[in-house]
């Protein structure tokens, strides 16, 4: 008898066992990046998809703070830490602190902020703000120093955002659709449209040139309508080629985002460009984020150079 109580019970402690939460379930995501990059805004939409942040984290607190969501749960079973270069605990060794929140069983998530220096300067001018660093030195000076002591953060981040042309709406917007959604752990897949006369996307994983196909710019009817418009979609899809260039496209992300989730990749961008970013690529990103879409891959298109012209 009491062999089998001693059984019993070891079989409850068991199922018990398997039953409690593991460190993995606590959603954890790091927030980082460049001053005037748009951290507190990333802060304030995380917040708003249910998220418990905590600011100006010192980086030496990181595992502690994990812990204490973990051992909370509810509420803070969603917690996100932003690090800011100004704190006095900071320091420049992201990838130890990250691989010590992996060897305890967590699986954080790193957010990088980022701008051009020239929007940095504009963006601090127009508040009329020092930045942090720059001391006596001017704002490209400050800028310079922060870069290089976030150097290593850029790299091990999982998504870098670039918030150069992104007004306050658009990065919140952004940040709801990567950490709103009901399975957070799925490959996400943006494809963004631009202009290459404005630069390629510093965050592109793919890049894809749509500037084979004709222009719409050159037929007066459809000049100052954009991809997203039915007019412009079906003069750019119904030319010789595009679908067809949609749909290998389409085919290789869809074959390769199993192996890009199992490598623990949770964010895709694909990079959809034409001259001024305004017909053919807004077209394409459309047309093939649908296709994924219906490949049941967790995608979006958005439009970065859209209404510059």
């Amino acid at each position: 008898m009491s062999e089998r109580g001693g059984a019993h019970g070891s079989r409850s402690d068991d199922t018990a066992a398997d039953a409690a939460p593991s460190r993995s379930e606590t959603d954890l995501v790091v927030v980082t990046g460049v001053s005037g990059g748009g951290r507190s805004t990333v802060a304030r939409a995380l917040e708003n998809v249910g998220f418990y942040v905590v600011d100006n984290l010192p980086q030496a607190l990181m595992l502690d703070m994990a812990e204490l969501a973990f051992q909370a749960g509810g509420t803070t079973r969603q917690t996100a830490m932003v690090l800011d270069v100004r704190s006095r605990a900071f320091s420049t060794d992201l990838s130890g602190a990250i691989r010590a929140l992996k060897e305890r069983g967590f699986q954080p998530r790193v957010v990088f902020v980022d701008a051009d220096d020239e929007v940095l300067i504009r963006r601090f001018e127009s508040v009329r703000r020092s930045h942090p660093l720059q001391g006596d030195g001017r704002l490209a000076d400050g800028i310079a120093v922060e870069r290089g002591l976030l150097e290593e953060a850029r790299e091990q981040a999982d998504v870098i955002i670039d918030t150069s042309h992104l007004n306050v709406n658009q990065l919140r917007s952004r940040i709801e659709e990567l950490f709103g959604g009901e399975d957070a752990r799925r490959l996400k897949v943006t494809v963004l449209s631009f202009g290459f006369k404005y630069g390629l996307p510093p965050d592109a994983d793919f890049v894809l040139d749509a500037r084979f196909l004709p222009n719409p710019y050159w037929v007066p009817e459809l000049r100052e309508h954009n991809g997203r418009e039915e007019a412009v979609s079906r003069y750019v899809l119904g030319q010789h080629g595009a679908v067809t260039f949609v749909e290998t496209y389409a085919r290789l992300i869809n074959a390769t985002a199993p192996g890009f989730e199992r490598e623990g990749k949770r964010y895709l961008t694909v990079a959809v460009g034409c001259t001024g970013g305004k017909h053919r690529s807004v077209a394409i990103a459309e047309e093939l984020a649908s296709r994924l879409r219906q490949a049941r891959l967790a995608a979006n298109a958005q439009h970065r150079d859209l209404g510059r012209e």
